[in-house]
């Protein structure tokens, strides 16, 4: 499962940093791409339960039909028909569905944040209990989409109701990555002691989840603290504790401790800092007025980008007009062009979010037009900045 990082509220909006977890427990999402106006400001936020990767859907991968299904569902003219109306057309179709191919579209409908219509199929086959088998994973992905759908006290109500056998570390870590999204830290510490005492709190994940916390609420030292334990432990911190212990000691205005946490980081040996590191700690750098270092860390980021990821190009833009430097926003933004055949509406909107920032008004007049004539979707946050 996976947690992911994020950047402070801007042009990068609902989009997130992404930062896996070892498959098994919460998703990510943990540290999620917070994303700001002006300098995008590192916090963290809990984020969605993911499937395991390689778990039991992993090791088989059939020729299905499912992507068909999952846009059937997703563009559905009447969403209130739900997305059990399309499950049973396709069955009166003469299509057996399997879990393989349920649980795809459930993934895909949560990368897309459709949460209703992935709680809708869970509800679905949860109707049919004699055909699909629930494990404790699926348990973790349900009480997930609960707690984004229908609220965090149901969300609690699931979790007591189920049984024994369907409580382990995957549906702990889930109920506590919805407390710290709804940030009540009284009923988090409570959990994750009952997890200490169950031996679920044995690796990083849930400490991750609780530093999260405490970065949203300020409580830096609190995240020093979990730190302390793990090491105490011998629990191996990962690349997310890192990332955000980074941000913790950016947050306090502190670059020779971020500094020194870097270095901790490279002479760990087992972890290579990722794009997310380098942003991270450039968005350290900028609201520390320290734009050198900051854009080292930008073209560190640049040279590392995986594979054909869109997300790190909508940061560097983004952070590039918050040092001020024009010719690399433009630069970068050409770049972007030259990868992808098409820009999503987030990649205009952080683009001319970007010029605004740096004056340039005519070139974000100039991308306001262009983006006009390839839209495919009106986005009324790409106009704001001419409002």
């Amino acid at each position: 499962m996976l947690l992911q990082f994020t950047i402070s509220q801007s042009p990068l909006q609902r989009h997130h940093i992404p930062l896996s977890f070892p498959s098994g427990f919460l998703s990510s999402t943990f540290l999620r791409t917070v994303r700001g106006h002006k300098n995008p400001v590192v916090r963290c936020s809990a984020s969605q339960v993911r499937s395991h990767r390689a778990g039991e859907y992993g090791r088989r991968r059939p020729i299905s039909k499912w992507s068909g299904i999952f846009k059937r569902i997703s563009l559905m003219e009447d969403p209130e028909m739900g997305a059990a109306s399309v499950l049973n057309q396709c069955e009166r179709e003469g299509k057996r569905l399997t879990k393989w191919e349920l649980w795809r579209i459930v993934k895909e409908l949560r990368k897309f944040r459709r949460y209703k219509l992935a709680l809708e199929v869970y509800d679905w086959m949860n109707n049919r209990v004699e055909r699909f088998r629930i494990s404790t994973s699926d348990t973790a992905i349900q009480l997930d989409l609960i707690s984004k759908v229908r609220g965090i006290l149901n969300a609690e109500d699931y979790f007591l109701k189920l049984p024994d056998r369907l409580k382990d570390k995957r549906t702990y870590g889930a109920l506590l990555n919805a407390y710290v999204q709804a940030k009540m830290r009284e009923k988090a510490e409570s959990l994750i002691e009952e997890m200490r005492v169950r031996g679920y709190a044995m690796h990083s994940l849930p400490f991750n989840v609780m530093m999260t916390l405490y970065m949203n609420l300020k409580e830096y030292d609190k995240v020093d603290l979990m730190v302390s334990e793990m090491t105490e432990k011998n629990i191996a911190l990962d690349i997310y504790s890192y990332n955000i212990w980074l941000s913790s000691c950016g947050a306090q205005g502190s670059v020779e401790k971020m500094e020194q946490v870097f270095e901790l980081m490279k002479q760990e040996g087992t972890i290579n800092p990722s794009w997310t590191t380098f942003s991270t700690m450039a968005t350290m750098y900028v609201k520390l007025g320290l734009l050198e270092k900051a854009e080292d860390c930008l073209k560190k980021a640049e040279s590392i980008i995986p594979g054909r990821d869109r997300i790190p190009y909508h940061y560097l833009i983004s952070l590039y007009g918050s040092v001020g430097n024009k010719e690399e926003v433009y630069r970068v933004w050409n770049a972007y062009k030259s990868v992808f055949l098409s820009i999503p509406n987030l990649g205009y909107h952080t683009m001319i979010s970007s010029l605004v920032r740096l004056d340039d008004i005519e070139g974000a007049e100039k991308l306001y037009e262009e983006w006009l004539l390839v839209k495919s979707t009106f986005d009324p946050r790409i106009s704001k900045p001419f409002s």
